[in-house]
């Protein structure tokens, strides 16, 4: 019960305490420990101490006066001895000759009082109990005795001078000591004053030079746990702590570099997991597409080939078949030609061949190649072109942009429906657009007809080649150019443009 009641005491003093209070618990302790033991210590040992040290005192003494007092050649000079060591020593000297009479007339000593009489007492008692043949020469031996009233002890040294045959008595008093006990009292209690105000100052100095720092260092390591390199350890101690610190900011820059760098190399990985997610997407798209847009011709010219070989078509029929197989192997050809352009275009070989020519000519070059066909498709062409348009571009590449705006045109116009081939000029640039009249594109495919083999409308006929990658050629080479393009749902249908800088 008393080692849970401890643990608990200590695991709560851990985990509740701040390090300041910690510090200043300890340093309390420690002075009240250190102040507790010293009174202890004074109280067991003090007394004793200076009982024994005082007796040794005494024994010195009286040994010291009586080498002196044998020297001594009369009376006189011996009472000048006694007198000397008494003022010195505070202590009271009586002689016994050997016939145990006071040689020195205590009316001879000076300083006569409450020691001659005490001292006298003594030596009567003592010359009553004591056999004389205990005393051995220059043995010194003490005594511990109380006055008259019991309340005040002395000590009493007794020595044997044999070379004179005399017994030599020293008195000293032991009333300082309740005194000395009595100024130690005070002392220890103005000492634990000051401790404790030491104890305090020694709080704030712990405060400032080792709590404050630690407590900004575990600011900064919570912060780190959790991800967060933004703060930093403002420590200025040149000591451990310091360096502790700084070793702490650096790790926290470091860490943050790296874990910017992974985030980087993470965020890179997944660009490049998605992108191969998307050329794998577009990889079976382009296998299914393909396989798609050859299935049909490859179909129609084996039917119709094993036809002929097998001779069930004759005269305007077999002419007829005959058409329909060099069509299918056309589509077929251009497809395959159409797949080899936009690879090519996308290879990072691929240059452009720029050349200064009106792009004006260009249009109406390319425009009057399909004048048959709007006639077949009962579409009304309606120009309005600028008489120059001067640009630093690649003619035929341009050219296939042009044929892709106005082949998509004439595929999905409306029937008497009507183009519509504008220039216009900008600030900067001048904008070519080919609009035709007929059904929008829905918004939510008007951002994916770019892209390989996307048909909006897969029913569409076939009559003039679409393979499904004009418009992905068309961005391929708008982007070579570095020229702006895009697609618009207008009132009357859909436009296409780009847009060509001036020089």
């Amino acid at each position: 019960m008393k080692n849970r009641l401890l643990n608990d005491l200590k695991s709560k003093f851990n985990s509740n305490t701040s390090i300041t209070r910690k510090l200043f618990i300890i340093t309390a302790i420690f002075f009240a420990a250190f102040v507790g033991s010293t009174l202890i210590i004074q109280s067991l040992f003090f007394e004793r101490f200076y009982i024994s040290k005082k007796k040794s005192d005494l024994i010195n003494n009286i040994e010291s006066f009586r080498s002196e007092y044998n020297k001594s050649k009369d009376v006189v000079a011996a009472m000048e001895v006694a007198a000397e060591h008494e003022a010195n020593n505070n202590i009271k000297i009586v002689i016994l000759d050997s016939s145990s009479r006071l040689k020195f007339n205590q009316s001879k000593f000076r300083n006569e009082g409450n020691k001659t009489k005490d001292l006298t007492d003594f030596i009567r008692l003592w010359s009553e109990q004591t056999n004389k043949s205990i005393l051995v020469d220059n043995k010194t031996q003490t005594y511990l005795v109380s006055n008259r009233d019991g309340d005040t002890r002395n000590i009493v040294a007794v020595n044997y001078n044999s070379d004179k045959t005399e017994v030599i008595f020293a008195l000293s008093s032991l009333q300082p000591v309740n005194e000395a006990v009595g100024v130690i009292e005070k002392l220890y209690f103005y000492f634990t004053l000051v401790a404790v105000l030491f104890t305090i100052l020694l709080a704030f100095i712990y405060s400032k030079m080792i709590a404050k720092p630690l407590v900004k260092i575990n600011k900064v390591a919570t912060k780190m746990a959790q991800l967060d390199f933004t703060e930093k350890c403002q420590v200025d101690n040149k000591d451990e702590i310091g360096n502790v610190a700084a070793s702490l900011n650096f790790l926290s820059e470091n860490l943050d570099n790296a874990l910017t760098s992974l985030k980087q190399a993470n965020t890179k990985l997944e660009e490049d997991i998605e992108k191969e997610r998307k050329l794998e997407k577009m990889r079976k798209e382009f296998v299914a597409a393909v396989s798609h847009e050859l299935k049909t011709p490859i179909s129609l010219i084996d039917g119709y080939a094993v036809g002929l070989k097998d001779d069930i078509f004759e005269g305007a029929d077999r002419d007829y078949y005959l058409d329909i197989i060099i069509d299918e192997a056309e589509k077929m050809g251009n497809l395959v030609s159409d797949m080899l352009d936009l690879s090519y275009l996308e290879s990072g070989s691929f240059k452009l061949k720029r050349e200064k020519f009106n792009l004006t000519e260009l249009i109406e070059h390319t425009i009057k190649k399909y004048e048959t066909i709007f006639e077949e498709k009962r579409a009304e062409l309606k120009l309005d072109l600028l008489p120059q348009v001067i640009v630093n571009a690649d003619w035929n590449r341009l050219e296939q942009v042009l044929t892709n705006f106005v082949t998509n045109a004439l595929r999905h116009v409306n029937e008497a429906g009507s183009i519509y081939v504008n220039a216009r000029e900008m600030e900067n640039s001048f904008v070519v657009e080919v609009e035709n009249t007929g059904s929008s594109i829905p918004e939510e495919d008007i951002g994916r007809i770019w892209d390989q083999f996307y048909k909006i409308d897969k029913a569409r006929t076939r009559k003039l080649g679409g393979t499904g990658i004009g418009l992905s050629i068309v961005k391929n080479i708008l982007v070579h150019h570095d020229y702006s393009y895009g697609a618009i749902n207008t009132d009357n249908g859909v436009k296409f443009y780009f847009e060509v800088p001036k020089l």
